[in-house]
């Protein structure tokens, strides 16, 4: 299908339900100017630089209108639902809409917490009594992500949006704030789309913690938009684990913008393991002094999958710092890809960056693309970037084979220590112990890596 094409049926698809959509998530107006600005940009093709490592075939295919019908009639078992981590407050969405059935609010562990759902009213709160008053939700996405040629999808998600979940964490404090959200794909790709979103703001000197997962309900094929806002605030906190495990043949594409002010610290770390084609998209802005931002990405591929992610770090103020690490294993036919661009503006002075990108082959048909970009503008910087690409080290599976393994058990070692790179930055025990356990049961003939955790 031609991109013209596919353009004119996102448009016809768009005005068929316009007027059905919550205005409370997104205003008409904002939802009109995305749809306008999407369709005159067009879809992302594999002819984008910053696209070519993305299946992007399942988009000729996709049904864009919401799926509604799933949250309100055919909840999933709550048995497909994680653990709850201690200390969490748990908030669930069903194909992108608020399920207070599976949600488990609990007791805040301070106050200043506010979590809200705004497909009802902007107005209506699904906070526990006590928490503080929020400021209005900002609706739109940031202008600078909607002009952003790698973001475009997020104006799809824009258009479309049937909820979004807004947390606010206000004032400075010790204490951390903790929040899980969960949301699940349960609607087939016939049936509609699926479009999670959240809007996350940190007041100055705030601290969160916050999980976000995406999951399937089922094994078959979903189309699932996300569209995450992040705010960290003056000298805030934020420890942000993404953890991607859709359906086998679902295709999951993601965008998140950042803006960090002075002195504010985000960890943004991502395990992405699901999907037949998984895409994922960050931008963000090093807006303030001395900011910093530790990202981590993880990224498994097996048989015929894509897992694709582009991460844009843009240093606009000085003294701000950066440092980008990516683990990637590539089985079967999949290909698994990282592209990690960090421009220094003029006005950066005394940046601190680093790269560190690695892919592991580990089928003959498999494919690791790991790019790293570095563009500078300006003097007084420490910027470096290492990537590399290939089998697994012949010495040590050497070495292991020598001291009794199986040939079998001394690969899965391997890429296990190759991963946990990024897993073993996991600080909260309970998550770090799931995920581990999710990754060794996808590793073919993982039994015996099981019985080590």
């Amino acid at each position: 299908m031609s991109s013209a094409a596919l353009s004119k049926r996102l448009l016809d698809e768009y005005l068929a339900v316009r007027d059905s959509l919550p205005a409370g998530v997104v205003s008409a107006e904002r939802r009109h100017e995305a749809i306008r600005a999407l369709a005159a940009r067009g879809l992302p093709t594999a002819r984008d630089e910053n696209w070519r490592y993305t299946n992007l075939r399942p988009l000729e295919r996709a049904r864009f209108v919401p799926a509604v019908s799933a949250a309100a009639a055919a909840l999933p078992e709550a048995a497909v639902l994680p653990a709850v981590l201690d200390g969490f407050a748990r908030y669930v969405f069903v194909d992108g809409i608020f399920a207070p059935q599976l949600s488990s609010p609990g007791e805040q562990t301070g106050r200043g917490l506010t979590v809200r759902h705004l497909r009802d009213t902007a107005e209506r709160s699904t906070a526990p009594s006590g928490a503080t008053t929020v400021r209005p939700v900002a609706r739109a996405l940031p202008t600078a992500v909607g002009s952003l040629p790698e973001a475009r999808l997020a104006l799809l998600n824009e258009a479309f949006a049937t909820d979004t979940a807004a947390i606010h964490v206000s004032g400075a404090s010790d204490a951390w704030q903790r929040v899980e959200l969960i949301f699940i794909a349960a609607a087939g790709a016939d049936a509609g789309a699926s479009y999670p979103r959240v809007h996350l703001a940190l007041d100055p000197g705030a601290r969160l913690a916050l999980v976000e997962r995406h999951l399937s309900a089922a094994g078959g094929a979903q189309f699932v938009n996300s569209a995450v806002s992040v705010q960290v605030g003056q000298g805030a906190q934020l420890n942000h684990y993404r953890l991607q495990k859709a359906g086998v043949r679902s295709t999951w594409l993601d965008t998140l913008s950042a803006v960090l002010s002075a002195d504010a610290r985000y960890r943004l770390l991502a395990v992405n393991s699901g999907g037949l084609s998984a895409r994922g998209t960050t931008h963000v802005q090093m807006a303030g002094p001395g900011a910093e931002l530790t990202l981590s990405v993880a990224a498994l591929g097996d048989k015929q999958q894509v897992q694709d992610h582009f991460a844009l770090v843009e240093h606009i103020a000085p003294r701000a710092r950066t440092e980008q690490t990516f683990r990637g294993i590539a089985s079967g036919r999949a290909r698994v890809a990282f592209n990690g661009k960090i421009a220094v503006g003029e006005a950066a002075a005394g940046t601190d960056s680093r790269q560190s990108l690695r892919g592991l082959l580990a089928g003959p048909e498999a494919e690791i693309d790991v790019r790293p970009q570095l563009e500078i503008y300006t003097d007084e910087v420490r910027c470096s970037h290492g990537a590399t690409a290939g089998k697994l080290d012949k010495d040590m599976l050497f070495y292991l084979l020598s001291r009794g393994l199986s040939d079998e058990v001394a690969q899965r070692l391997l890429k296990w220590a190759f991963l946990e790179d990024v897993v073993s930055r996991i600080d909260i025990p309970g998550l770090r112990r799931q995920i581990e356990h999710d990754l060794a049961g996808q590793m073919a003939d993982a039994a015996s890596l099981k019985e080590l955790l």
